[in-house]
């Protein structure tokens, strides 16, 4: 009897997963079944959009004369983003972020009060990241070697919503020229052996 994997089985639903920030030229995680350690840090809850890993591509279409339909296309584009809408506002690592501090800069004074300012020239704020989707026994990671948050939305503050940071992260290319390292663990498939 052959043992074929369901399609079921081989799709995935962001039903968890996480994400942690470190600074540039932290490591990848060797596997999305490890806990990321220090000097990951967590960003605490997402909201539940959950994730979204997002593809800005350009092409240009070269058609010779006298055809109609292009004999080769040349990306001229390839961005890679990530978003998501981080919850834990209070937490240092995602203040950190939001305000393009160091988080020294967020230590609380012997008062037990934190105090910072936001600048009008904010200067580029790149970090490494790490994000996890979870489903059942599938594990999809994303290693960022080389990240920053390129937008941010407006905060809101009501009775009836949580406020929260959502935020695009464009990543950038590493000295390989990748910019995004997937570790998955997937269901094991058969190989196609052709008929």
């Amino acid at each position: 009897m052959v043992n074929i994997t369901r399609a079921a089985d081989l799709s995935v639903v962001g039903a968890n997963g996480g994400g942690w920030v470190a600074p540039v030229g932290t490591t990848s995680l060797e596997s999305p079944l490890t806990q990321p350690p220090a000097p990951w840090e967590p960003l605490g809850a997402i909201s539940d959009d959950g994730l979204t890993y997002g593809f800005d591509e350009d092409s240009q279409e070269f058609t010779p004369w006298g055809l109609t339909s292009p004999f080769r296309t040349q990306i001229t584009k390839s961005v890679r983003t990530f978003g998501l809408t981080v919850w834990e506002t209070s937490r240092v690592a995602v203040q950190s972020l939001q305000y393009r501090l160091d988080p020294g800069d967020l230590e609380p004074d012997g008062t037990g009060l934190t105090k910072y300012a936001e600048t009008a020239s904010p200067v580029p704020d790149r970090r490494a990241f790490w994000f996890l989707v979870v489903d059942g026994d599938a594990y999809k990671g994303f290693y960022v070697p080389q990240g920053e948050i390129s937008e941010r939305s407006d905060v809101t503050f009501k009775q009836d919503e949580m406020s929260g940071y959502e935020w695009t992260i464009t990543t950038y290319p590493d000295e390989a020229g990748n910019t995004v390292y997937h570790v998955d663990k997937i269901p094991a498939t058969p190989a196609y052996s052709g008929s």
